[in-house]
């Protein structure tokens, strides 16, 4: 296994796409990556990630995986990104089902996403959970809880109205611009708050 990233990368981030609504996080994510050049993707989709996929987006199977560098298989538990020695800076799932949510946070390493998730916990990486769920029960918040407690951290999916998108797109791209601030990527591009205008 190598421990070292291809010389045109700076950094290893991980993206995995699971079976909530909003799929369409997951792919802003990838573009967003994708556009920066200096970043190795990986990215493992659920069965019910693609299952949303195909729901929620027009594009083939195809398309979606020739935004990553390196497709998993979420059954292929032994892959490089299962293992601490992989220099990956961190890991996203956008979204991120309730089912993911609390395998995460009950140390279920039952698939590649959770393991990859509990790798990143134990190596003090960065770990960003979009969850899109609502209303919550009480098994959801305190799943939430243990993962934020755990070093994660649980960013729902929340529009910043206050920058009156003018598009589903434009709301999209905010959240996944802050979900890789989140990461701790260096130049993320994302609208400021500037604070409110005077009435005076």
């Amino acid at each position: 296994m190598s421990s070292t990233l291809p010389p045109q990368f700076k950094q290893s981030i991980t993206v995995a796409i699971t079976g909530a609504s909003g799929a369409l996080y997951g792919l802003k994510i990838l573009d967003l990556l994708r556009a920066r050049g200096d970043t190795e993707i990986h990215l493992v989709v659920s069965s019910s990630g693609w299952l949303t996929l195909a729901s929620e987006c027009d594009l083939s199977k195809e398309e979606i995986e020739a935004k990553a560098h390196v497709v998993h298989s979420p059954k292929q538990v032994g892959n490089c990104i299962a293992s601490g020695s992989y220099p990956s800076m961190g890991m996203v799932i956008a979204p991120c089902s309730m089912h993911t949510l609390a395998a995460v946070a009950h140390g279920l390493s039952n698939n590649l996403i959770t393991r990859a998730a509990d790798v990143v916990l134990k190596e003090r990486r960065r770990l960003v959970l979009l969850p899109r769920e609502t209303p919550l029960n009480l098994a959801h918040l305190r799943n939430m809880v243990s993962v934020t407690e755990m070093g994660g951290i649980v960013m729902p999916p929340v529009p910043a109205l206050y920058q009156r998108p003018a598009s589903i797109d434009a709301m999209v791209t905010d959240t996944a611009q802050h979900a890789l601030q989140l990461l701790g990527l260096p130049n993320v591009q994302r609208n400021e708050w500037q604070g409110l205008k005077s009435n005076s």
